[in-house]
């Protein structure tokens, strides 16, 4: 046959390598924790929406219940109410917040470490604590009650107070490392341009943070907007939209205006989510290979005043903190301030006794263990994964979804979904495992997002070489992946503990008399009155969590010894 130049000319279609053994069980894991994002996030907000729309009986009203909802002026003033403590909260929080960062990475105040570590305390607290402390402080006999000039603890003001010391250190942690990524050459030449100090902040510092800020601020809100634990303390008759579902659906048992109600409180933590990430979506890199690391330089006056700053909110938190302890250990404050530890003897209040105390740790553990499992191999096969495609997009939803969900949500669909008498899986409700399934689900994105950004700073060549050596993913993945990335595992796992310990709103639904929780027994006995062995139980969370956090440290440094050493080796 003769060979002809168009024939030579022909485009030639590259074959398509065939898919691989491991690539068909990488395919069938990630569906698996794909389906478990389904079940566990996916079905039950399904199953609240379709119970919004029927009525007590069962029989389908559409809108009715929407309709009934916003015609009732009490319960259309939490919706204003939640948003009033939103906006403020999160003016106040980022305001207080970005100097404190400011004065972290901008100056060379002494004692650095030790203010950082009090202004991640609230972290470890569950948010009823800071509630119970500021009625000690400012209710009807606090102690320093005058400092409020007459004005009642009990509503707006306790609420917004609670939640600002309740989410500084979730705005710090953004906008310290919005602030950190600073090249110091734009800084050399605006002060070469003469540019005065004031200039330079809002020309250079300011546009240089903006995103950080943005996403703190909505960070903030939505923690604000769909917080239980403050509201329920220390609303007093301030209704807001998180307490209107508790109401409903502990109170009145009206499952479906619940259901109204948490569709409600959906949207604006849905929207400020979505904005977020449109936002971060637009954030340029700003921070390149030639960059040089900004060193604050020595400034006695500003970094005294940094210093004072910095006192004062560590003041403030460790205030808080303080009260809380003094009430735990006082036999009645503030009438009788001899020492006494019978405000734990929690096997004679209402609220679950120690065995609650002894289900939060078993629940944590669970947590920590099996969810941390769970979303970095979950997350490792997104980002390692080859040939997903449609799977891929999906699964990153599913992982961004939970962000979205407040917990008292998450828990009402729980109801709705686990508990139908025609769900199989309703051997799984008022058990320990179901506990453990919302809480998981409920903190999924923020772990998620720490174990891809690990993967993603590992070279793709890791797995191109194991490949060619005909090496098995799974050998790479425990001999290469885990080792590199401990840090972020060993991170994920104490988020994940820290959070099961202190969460009240994503399980104050789902708990039977056999698996009280720590957090739950607070609520409980603060609404029998027992506030100061209310105050007791939350002191054993923080000392728990704190135990846990130190714990952690101390190994993580261990271990990354033995796991790391080529990150040293590197940088010699």
């Amino acid at each position: 046959m003769a060979v002809t130049p168009s024939s030579l000319s022909a485009p030639v279609r590259p074959l398509k390598p065939k898919a691989s053994a491991d690539d068909h069980v990488m395919r069938l894991f990630i569906l698996m924790i794909g389906l478990y994002l389904v079940i566990a996030l996916a079905l039950p907000l399904y199953a609240m929406f379709s119970k919004s729309v029927f009525d007590s009986e069962g029989a389908f009203v559409g809108l009715s219940n929407y309709l009934e909802y916003f015609r009732t002026p009490a319960l259309v003033y939490s919706i204003q109410n939640s948003l009033f403590i939103g906006v403020i909260t999160t003016v106040i929080t980022v305001s207080v917040a970005f100097v404190l960062a400011y004065g972290f990475t901008r100056s060379r105040m002494p004692g650095k470490p030790i203010f950082k570590t009090i202004t991640m305390i609230p972290i470890l607290m569950p948010s009823l604590l800071p509630g119970i402390a500021l009625i000690y402080l400012f209710g009807r006999q606090g102690v320093v009650k005058w400092m409020l000039f007459g004005h009642d603890v009990y509503g707006p003001i306790g609420i917004i107070i609670s939640e600002v010391f309740f989410t500084l250190p979730h705005a710090l942690i953004i906008i310290v490392t919005a602030l950190s990524i600073a090249d110091a050459r734009l800084y050399e030449a605006a002060t070469a341009l003469r540019a005065g100090p004031v200039r330079i902040f809002f020309t250079v510092t300011l546009p240089g943070v903006r995103y950080g800020l943005i996403s703190a601020a909505f960070v903030v809100f939505t923690l604000a907007v769909t917080d239980f634990g403050a509201p329920k303390v220390i609303g007093g008759s301030f209704n807001v939209l998180a307490t209107d579902i508790y109401k409903q659906v502990i109170g009145q048992q009206n499952f479906q205006m619940g259901a109204v109600v948490s569709v409600v409180l959906l949207i604006p933590a849905a929207l400020a989510f979505f904005v977020d990430r449109l936002v971060q979506k637009k954030q340029v890199a700003l921070l390149s290979a030639r960059a040089v690391a900004l060193e604050p330089k020595p400034n006695k006056r500003f970094d005294m005043i940094m210093m004072v700053y910095a006192i004062i909110v560590s003041i403030f938190i460790l205030g808080i903190l303080g009260m809380c302890q003094f009430a735990a250990l006082f036999k009645f404050f503030p009438y009788n301030l001899s020492f006494s530890l019978k405000n734990y003897q929690f096997d004679l209040m209402d609220g679950g006794g120690w065995d609650s105390y002894f289900n939060s740790i078993e629940m944590a553990t669970y947590a920590a263990v099996f969810g941390t499992i769970i979303v970095f191999y979950g997350a490792y096969l997104v980002e390692k994964g080859k040939g997903l495609g449609v799977i891929r997009g999906a699964f990153q939803f599913l992982a961004m979804l939970p962000m979205a969900v407040p917990g008292l949500v998450l828990g009402l669909a729980y109801i709705f979904f686990f508990n139908a008498p025609s769900n199989p899986l309703n051997v799984l409700y008022h058990t320990m495992t179901i506990l453990v399934i919302s809480t998981i689900v409920h903190f999924y994105t923020v772990a998620h997002l720490t174990a891809s950004t690990a993967l993603k700073q590992m070279d793709a060549q890791f797995e191109s070489v194991a490949a060619s050596l005909k090496q098995p993913f799974y050998r790479t993945f425990l001999r290469v992946t885990v080792p590199v990335c401990t840090p972020a595992i060993l991170d994920i796992s104490i988020y994940l503990f820290v959070n099961a310990m202190t969460t009240v709103s994503a399980v104050v639904f789902l708990y039977s008399p056999h698996t009280t929780l720590a957090s739950v027994a607070v609520l409980n006995m603060d609404d029998a009155g027992d506030i100061a062995p209310a105050a007791a139980m939350g002191m054993m969370i923080f000392y728990t969590a704190a135990g846990v956090k130190i714990l952690h440290y101390l190994l993580s440094r261990g271990i990354e010894a033995r796991t790391q050493a080529w990150r040293i080796s590197s940088a010699n």
